[in-house]
């Protein structure tokens, strides 16, 4: 019996070890849609960096045209005086992966040219990493008892959503512009009232809607409209594609263009309450006097309706793969406990 308890009790230090190194890992794409390039302004990447968490296990992608750009960790000294010439290690292929496995501050830089010295670096400091799972139990669990299922509630309509045209980039031409505004618009649902800003130095670019043969040809001759006092606001007043660029000579061959595609409203419709629940209709008590029949002969009333039938509750939601993993983990370690023990 001793010996069995032995086997249970190094089965469950298995299990809650497995248990603490299941942390999820979180991938950042270093700069977002900007990607790693060359900024408009050299606080970009640590203003990118100072609202994020990274734990050991993170990892950062580096988002660039190979032969274009490069990324170097170094240490803290050559990361304040841009030296590329001693890195503790380099990628020269993009997209770059980075998998933060220590603790501490880390320092990249780009080592071509003067990219350094323009911006293109980005300091973190990465913490240990902490596990939230709870403590393993060797007591069966217990089957849950469903809650009743209840009609869901109507989504509420959002108001209109303001929009910072590249965020922190602005509206402007820099190292891969055209992607960046592609991939800043193609993760947004825009809808009908939303409203676009656009931020720039006054006479230095402007805000031209244009149709879409004009957008692709970057031909500025003939815009819808043209707005050049910033910041540009533009409100979306109608659904379908809309396409923005800069009049500026060469700006819009140089990437500074916006396609977005905009939704109807957001305006919900409420459920309609002209017929009554069934649940609000009793039915009459039954009678113990007999009523003799009457000789006037009335139209029949039609009895009211069931009522509108409440939509099926929604599904459980679905397991992640980390927490998938787990449970098959505990699965398999618990079914070996009951081997010991029987």
């Amino acid at each position: 019996m001793a010996r069995k308890l032995n086997i249970v009790f190094l089965v469950v230090i298995a299990v809650a070890a497995l248990l603490q190194s299941s942390v999820a890992q979180t991938t950042f794409q270093v700069g977002d849609a900007l990607g790693w390039t060359i900024p408009s302004s050299v606080s970009t990447y640590s203003t990118w960096a100072a609202n994020k968490n990274f734990i050991v296990g993170d990892i950062l992608v580096f988002n660039f045209t190979t032969s274009q750009h490069t990324v170097a960790k170094v240490s803290k000294a050559d990361y304040d005086a841009c030296n590329p010439n001693n890195p503790i290690s380099i990628q020269t292929n993009g997209p770059a992966i980075v998998t933060l496995n220590e603790t501490g501050a880390q320092y990249y830089i780009c080592t071509v040219s003067t990219h350094c010295s323009f911006g293109q670096k980005l300091a973190i400091n990465v913490s240990a990493a902490t596990s939230s799972a709870p403590p393993p139990s060797t007591s069966p669990a217990a089957t849950p008892t469903p809650a009743p299922a209840l009609a869901p509630a109507p989504s509420p309509s959002r108001g209109p959503a303001t929009y910072i045209v590249g965020d922190t980039l602005g509206w402007s031409v820099f190292s891969n512009a055209s992607v960046a505004y592609q991939n800043w618009a193609s993760n947004k649902t825009f809808f009908v009232g939303d409203i676009l800003v656009f931020n720039f130095a006054n006479r230095t670019h402007n805000v031209a809607e244009v149709t879409k043969q004009n957008y692709n040809s970057c031909n500025t001759t003939n815009p819808l409209s043209l707005n050049a006092n910033p910041p540009v606001r533009v409100t979306l007043t109608k659904a379908g594609e809309h396409f923005f660029t800069c009049t500026v000579s060469g700006h819009c061959s140089a990437g500074q263009k916006l396609a977005i595609n905009v939704t109807g409203s957001t305006t919900a419709t409420p459920p309609s309450s002209a017929t009554p629940p069934s649940s609000t209709i009793a039915p009459p008590p039954p009678s113990t006097t007999a009523t003799p029949p009457s000789t006037t002969t009335n139209p029949s009333v039609p009895s009211p309706t069931g009522g509108v039938t409440p939509p099926p509750p929604p599904p459980p939601p679905t397991s992640s793969a980390a927490s998938l993993k787990v449970t098959g983990l505990c699965a398999t370690f618990l079914s070996i406990v009951l081997v010991f023990l029987n």
